[in-house]
């Protein structure tokens, strides 16, 4: 037994006693701290990133408006581990978010750090794994360079919604560190767990890392290990935590009905080339990266045709996969990048269709290597005369290029009105980005601009519902309920299940004085989310105006159960109460509004004029006079009639 656990530790680690590496042997020396300048390089690159603000493409769920990073305590961080959130689950990515925004709030340049910090550590674990693997000094931090400044992966650091990439990548690449040192150390029990560690890491941070265990088969073939009954059984529970994982990734995807089947708008022959065109287009765009994009949407077929690029992908792929199993002397380093691609690709393919869009740059981030590796291995079998000269020539070449289109494409991530922007100007028939645009410039206030976007997105697709609802949040905002009503109609009829269209609507109709069709709109949103809470305010401001004092106090203490930080329902149960003369009660909800905002110049006036009637004149004009320092020239009639 001992003689065979010699024999495999052997077989993988017979190149790493081999210390003279293809580089050294031409001429190539690299010394031991040669990593530090792609990582210093790297690290200046990236500064660019430090201004730049959150965006509206997934930042807003993941961290503007994540309720799962606010509550910093045990019951806070077990329902992080146990929910799924926007249809994924990544608990220790937003455990992470959790400790940012307990730290420094919503400062983005904080979270933004932490990205680039997590790139660099990955940049040093890239060069360091390359080592164990091939021995090969020189390969090594050509591709941990390449790695480093490829345009495809700002996608990954400077979009702050991808710490999950950077994160479950770091794990991913410490894992496979570890199963390589379990291996050399003679099958030591310790490197095993570490291993088994750092991929359930990896798993809680994206569940992209299922690909782990197929990926280990193909370094044990590289490396000369025999892939035998025993090899795959030692993979036995990493293998079953990824199929754990990857049902629990489509159970999250499916709460948000983000699982597609397009067998219906592209038939199943079709579906071919899209998979043929996805792997074309990270094989192309790694080296030639023109048309970046945040979002690269699926084509629109024409007459049930895709665009000619995708038909002549499945050729092109052919014609790879020709020349890769052609015999030559470097088919089997040539064969271990491309799996390397493949396999850790291969969950991002859209094979189980997710989303709007059939490429994404950060899919990348840890495929890249793999074909990096044959970039490095084809070039220089091509290159035999003048090695060091041309080398040196191509490679600087490509770093000037790399970090040039590095540095732009940070720029784009700066705002979101600069990602949309860039995005249509890619894309210009794609309604879906002009919705979201609409909704950055409603986010600013920029009425106009959001109406005409969301006019653009009704013309491109009349059947989107989400658009409707929004120009009828618009309409409604601009003081013309009729139209918001209309609007709400048609995303009502396009999605009947609609609760937050019947809430609108419902608002829509208690403006025009329809009461009773408003009471039935906000009944029916209620029926669809009874965790609603904006819908049970509405009714109880609604049964508030009809004298129903019962009912809305109901609605109104409902809303504040369901979500104690809309301080709106405060400010209504606190008139309520100052209506029907229980003025202590609106004292203590005007006291809790002004413990959440010291320096809400309404409620001080509102809680002046409940002390009044109260008939202590003495608080009611010391909030009075607080009220008009803040701010608010109402109170100052209010100090001129009754304070002295």
């Amino acid at each position: 037994m001992q003689n065979s656990m010699k024999q495999e530790k052997n077989a993988i680690s017979s190149n790493t006693t081999k210390k003279q590496s293809i580089g050294k042997r031409k001429g190539f020396v690299v010394p031991k701290w040669a990593i530090i300048i792609p990582i210093i390089w790297t690290l200046f690159i990236y500064l660019r990133a430090l201004p730049n603000n959150f965006t509206l493409l997934d930042d807003d769920f993941y961290i503007l408006k994540n309720p799962f990073i606010r509550d910093f305590s045990f019951h806070g961080v077990a329902a992080i581990f146990t929910s799924f959130y926007n249809g994924n689950y990544h608990p220790l990515t937003t455990l992470i978010y959790l400790i940012e925004y307990r730290m420094v709030g919503l400062n983005p340049m904080f979270y933004i750090v932490v990205n680039i910090l997590l790139h660099l550590v990955n940049v040093f674990l890239v060069f360091n794994l390359l080592k164990k693997i091939t021995s090969n000094d020189l390969l090594s931090i050509v591709v941990a360079f390449l790695f480093a400044i490829n345009p495809l992966h700002v996608e990954s650091v400077a979009w702050i919604s991808e710490l999950k990439d950077v994160l479950y990548s770091c794990f991913y690449l410490i894992s496979i560190y570890f199963y390589i040192r379990w291996v050399e150390s003679g099958f030591k029990t310790r490197q095993y767990l570490l291993m088994l560690l750092f991929f359930f890491a990896s798993l809680l941070s994206k569940s992209a890392a299922v690909t782990l265990p197929v990926l280990l088969l193909a370094i044990d073939l590289y490396k000369g290990r025999k892939v035998n009954q025993k090899t795959i059984v030692e993979k036995l529970p990493l293998s079953v935590l990824s199929i754990v994982f990857g049902i629990v990734a489509i159970l999250s995807q499916r709460t948000v009905g983000a699982l597609n089947d397009y067998s219906f708008l592209y038939g199943y022959i079709n579906r071919i080339f899209l998979l043929t065109y996805a792997i074309s287009f990270y094989l192309i765009d790694l080296f030639i990266p023109i048309s970046l994009s945040a979002m690269h949407f699926f084509p629109k077929p024409t007459d049930d045709f895709l665009p000619f690029e995708y038909y002549v992908s499945l050729p092109f792929i052919g014609f790879i996969i020709y020349l890769l199993l052609r015999k030559s002397p470097i088919r089997k380093q040539m064969l271990f990048g491309f799996f390397f691609f493949l396999i850790t690709i291969s969950v991002m393919l859209q094979i189980i269709s997710v989303g709007s869009c059939i490429t994404a740059e950060r899919y990348s981030y840890i495929s890249s290597i793999g074909l990096f590796l044959m970039a490095y291995h084809l070039l220089d079998f091509i290159i035999k005369k003048n090695r060091k000269i041309i080398f040196i020539i191509l490679f600087s070449l490509t770093t000037l290029v790399y970090s040039a289109q590095t540095l732009d494409r940070i720029a784009v991530w700066n705002n979101s009105e600069v990602l949309f922007n860039d995005v249509i100007e890619k894309y210009p028939d794609v309604y879906l980005i002009y919705w979201m645009r609409g909704n950055y410039e409603k986010s600013i206030g920029n009425m106009q601009k959001a109406y005409e976007d969301y006019n653009k997105t009704i013309n491109l697709n009349s059947i989107y519902e989400d658009a409707y609802y929004n120009r009828g949040v618009i309409l409604d905002q601009s003081g013309d309920p009729k139209s918001a009503i209309t609007d709400y109609n048609q995303a009502i009829k396009l999605k009947p299940g609609y609760p937050e269209a019947y809430n609108n609507r419902g608002w829509a109709k208690f403006e025009v004085h329809d009461s009773v069709a408003a009471m039935a709109d906000f009944n029916k949103a209620i029926k669809l989310k009874p965790d609603y809470f904006e819908a049970y305010n509405n009714r109880g401001w609604a049964y508030l105006t009809a004298g129903n004092f019962d009912s809305a106090l109901m609605d109104f203490n409902k809303t504040i159960s369901l979500n104690d930080d809309f301080l709106r329902a405060r400010y209504n149960r606190a008139a309520l109460y100052a209506s029907h003369g229980k003025y202590e009660e609106a004292v203590a909800d005007y006291n809790y509004l002004i413990q959440k905002n010291p320096k809400d110049a309404g409620a001080y006036y509102l809680r002046g004029q409940t002390y009044f009637n109260l008939k202590d004149n003495q608080k009611a004009c010391m909030d009075w006079h607080k009220s008009v320092e803040l701010g608010n020239p109402q109170a100052e009639q209010a100090i001129k009639d009754n304070c002295k």
